[in-house]
């Protein structure tokens, strides 16, 4: 039997069953166990410190404790600790990005996907190098920055050498006053080779979503192809920094496995990278199975509820104060407000899931991933965003300023990462104005700059980013950053 270890390179033993096992009855022994949970959720608290706020995280096992909790006023605690917590590293800024499907052809079989092999009635399409560009212009004309580029697994059809030239294609594209600066990879496991690729070809972060740490159920669930293979799968974190992405993203797919199981491996995952690499998850995704072609969300019995939804998210919150975390528009308008106010940094905007979705005036149906919720505008999700009082923010300064890994979290863990980011997302958010927004968006937009700008605590900063600001208006400049 494998001995749990996270600093194991093995995945049964740094993602291990019995040590699961165990935290979940641990969980469900302690769930009502106020001294405990009152001390877990002290320790999760961000404390004041000399360079800003400090959060110690817990365990996979403290946290577990609190996602088995079901005591009205504990759980109420949690959220507003968790939205501290959101606040003291990455303030009410929120990162705008956008999917982009380059082709759907795959070689798995994965039940939950409509892309699996044996699905002969979705239309299989890979986008040529001048679809990329069209989809490119198409999303640059939104207003986008920031690409998470998507392919099924495809020797034949998707090879490495592909999604190298894609990328190539979109950081080629300059089209008007738009630039796609950073472009995020979520393709399938593959070899350090190949990693290291992706890195000299400046991707930002690397994704891949776990779907399920249950091995029988993930072998289940994937009955055929090369994602069968489920060390190859958990291990691929570990290949990828191998390769020198220091910059790695994490999920699982809520739906498929009991969310306890899958809550507990989430977060033993991240702290083997912390133990191993000295550098936890750049980013942690939270989707949920929905509808899509030849997939029905109710065949799987492992769902959970909007309120079961909102406390695993506060719980990785609280759990990994440092990561980004991510919802999609998978989520409708409502889950994802109520879920921004309990740890969310990112979400997606005006996205489509389909190959080669954004070129065309209509949304596209044949080609979807999955059912998209949240249909509404990049303008209309930016407007939303600022009248809730979220600072939309388009910013890619970390990632181009090598502010990326160890060097990333550094500035994180200690709250320092505030100094920068939010003055370049105010920069960002004055080039979607000019640019792209609509007159209602753009009086609301500058109406927020304006509070925003004035709580810059250092002046000099302040005064360089008001100045910015007014290049950016008056001189048509653009891409300033801290």
């Amino acid at each position: 039997m494998a001995i749990y270890d996270p600093n194991s390179l093995k995945a049964e033993e740094f993602i291990n069953d019995e040590e699961i096992l165990e935290t979940l009855k641990y969980a469900e022994a302690n769930k009502n166990n106020v001294e405990l949970i009152d001390q877990i959720l002290e320790k999760a608290r961000p404390k004041k410190g000399e360079k800003g706020y400090v959060c110690s995280g817990l365990t996979h096992r403290e946290a577990s404790v609190l996602l088995a909790c079901e005591i009205p006023e504990e759980v109420e605690e949690m959220y507003k600790i968790a939205e501290e917590i959101k606040m003291a590293y990455y303030g009410n800024r929120i990162v705008i990005f956008a999917p982009l499907y380059l082709s759907n052809y795959c070689i798995n079989g994965c039940v939950y996907c409509p892309y699996h092999l044996k699905n002969k009635h979705i239309a299989r399409k890979k986008l040529t190098q001048d679809e990329v560009r069209a989809e490119v212009i198409a999303l640059q004309d939104m207003g986008h920055k920031r690409l998470a580029i998507e392919a099924g697994e495809d020797p034949k059809n998707n090879p490495i050498e592909y999604i190298l030239e894609c990328i190539k294609t979109i950081y080629s594209v300059h089209h008007k006053n738009g630039d796609i600066r950073r472009v995020n990879v979520n393709i399938a496991a593959t070899t350090v080779e190949n990693y290291r690729k992706l890195k000299e070809a400046g991707i930002g972060t690397y994704i891949l979503f776990q779907e399920t740490y249950h091995k029988k159920s993930y072998e289940t669930l994937h009955p055929t192809g090369p994602k069968h293979d489920y060390a190859y799968h958990t291990e691929a974190m570990d290949r990828a920094m191998e390769g020198g992405i220091d910059d790695v993203g994490l999920g699982v797919l809520f739906g498929l496995e009991m969310y306890k199981y899958e809550f507990a491996g989430l977060l033993m995952h991240a702290e083997h990278l912390e133990a191993v690499h000295g550098v936890g998850p750049h980013t942690i995704s939270v989707p949920r199975v929905k509808h899509a072609d030849d997939i029905d969300p109710d065949a799987f019995d492992n769902g959970i509820d909007d309120d079961t939804f909102a406390k695993i998210t506060a719980c990785i919150r609280l759990a990994v104060p440092y990561t980004g975390m991510i919802i999609s528009t998978r989520e409708n308008q409502e889950v994802r407000g109520k879920l921004l106010r309990l740890g969310i940094s990112q979400i997606s905007g005006g996205s489509r899931t389909s190959v080669g979705g954004y070129a065309e005036e209509e949304r596209p149906h044949d080609t979807e991933q999955f059912d998209v919720s949240d249909q509404r505008t990049l303008d209309e999700v930016v407007n939303w965003l600022m009248e809730n009082d979220h600072v939309p923010s388009f910013c890619t300064a970390c990632y181009r300023e090598g502010r990326t890994g160890d060097r990333f979290m550094a500035l994180c863990k200690t709250g320092q990462i505030l100094n920068c980011c939010h003055p370049n997302a105010l920069m960002t958010l004055a080039e979607y104005l000019e640019d792209y927004a609509s007159p209602e968006t753009k009086k609301r937009g500058y109406e927020m700059i304006a509070r925003e700008l004035e709580r810059i605590p250092r002046e000099k900063t302040r005064e360089i980013a008001k100045q910015h600001i007014e290049d950016i208006r008056n001189s048509n400049r653009r891409d300033f950053r801290f």
